[in-house]
């Protein structure tokens, strides 16, 4: 790379930065685990129930369960059924049994405070590189890159004028992510920077239809400078579907559980109403069981976890 290049490269660096700062000063969303308004395990568990769920979706359930379960120790200490009827219609329910374990370890090994390094945090039940990152810059300040889809596209759109085509991240994007991280971490700027370029991508520089003419960084975007070359493409894969899928049958047998008086039970003969193909239905209550989401007692009745 040549000195100008260099030097056109920081310069172009340095006006994003201070362009998506000053955006999100006046634009971020008020989300309530935003701000400074929660602890860490408050961010933590915003992180965990934001996987694959829009954040609209997300915002009464963390707060509800926030109100109920403030800290890890409440939420180790909760029975199970309580903690999967309130997890209600978030998804992958099996990530609030792995929240409730996350609970009982942070409890047990740390005094109920989460773990500040990067390694700790990587170690408890659930958590893996992107809530790791997340919690580090988003809880504690510390000057780490944090990695998600969105991230990836805004990167790789204003700084290499491609798509990012989603899977799992590559070595060249985590390099890239790593390189445009500022270097100041007392004054929040990292903190800054990962908030704003994640906030960008959720709700201007989206998937298929980015409003660019609202973006605070047009102008110094290669990839609308290239007339967006290849938007919205992604990685070949099997569009995924929900109907009819055993993930839409857990989650009608789960949804009428809730809906019993605590401590019922379903009636096997009453679960059969559920769902026609009997085969299906009948593994797919098997792996609930299996997952710690349902149990069933001897006379063949299927309830919430008793414990």
């Amino acid at each position: 790379m040549s000195a100008n290049s260099a030097n056109t490269d920081a310069q172009q660096l340095k006006r994003t930065r201070i362009k998506l700062a000053a955006w999100w000063e006046a634009n971020a969303r008020d989300l309530p685990w935003r701000f400074g308004r929660t602890s860490p395990w408050g961010v933590l568990v915003s992180e965990v129930m934001s996987q694959q769920t829009q954040m609209s979706r997300v915002v009464p359930y963390w707060t509800d369960w926030m109100a109920r379960w403030p800290d890890a120790q409440a939420l180790a200490d909760a029975p199970k059924a309580d903690v999967i009827t309130a997890w209600g219609r978030l998804g992958y329910p099996r990530r609030a049994l792995r929240l409730q374990e996350c609970a009982r370890v942070v409890t047990e090994q740390y005094h109920d405070e989460l773990p500040h390094t990067y390694e700790e945090l990587i170690g408890l039940p659930g958590i893996g590189d992107y809530t790791a990152s997340a919690v580090l810059s988003f809880a504690f300040g510390k000057r780490i890159a944090v990695i998600d889809t969105n991230i990836r596209r805004v990167l790789s759109r204003v700084f290499l004028g491609v798509e990012s085509l989603g899977g799992a991240a590559s070595p060249a994007e985590r390099a890239l992510a790593n390189r445009v991280l500022p270097e100041q971490s007392g004054a929040g700027e990292s903190v800054t920077w990962n908030q704003s370029v994640m906030e960008l991508g959720a709700v201007v520089c989206t998937a298929k239809s980015p409003l660019c003419e609202a973006c605070p960084v047009a102008d110094d975007c290669m990839f609308l400078k290239l007339g967006r070359p290849g938007l919205g493409q992604r990685r070949t894969r099997p569009r995924q579907r929900f109907q009819g899928t055993d993930r839409q049958v857990r989650g009608l047998v789960l949804a009428a559980l809730r809906e019993l008086p605590a401590g019922a039970s379903l009636p096997r003969k009453d679960a059969g109403k559920l769902w026609n193909d009997q085969v299906q239905l009948a593994s797919c209550i098997a792996s609930l069981d299996d997952d710690g989401l349902i149990e069933i007692t001897e006379d063949d009745m299927l309830r919430l976890p008793q414990g």
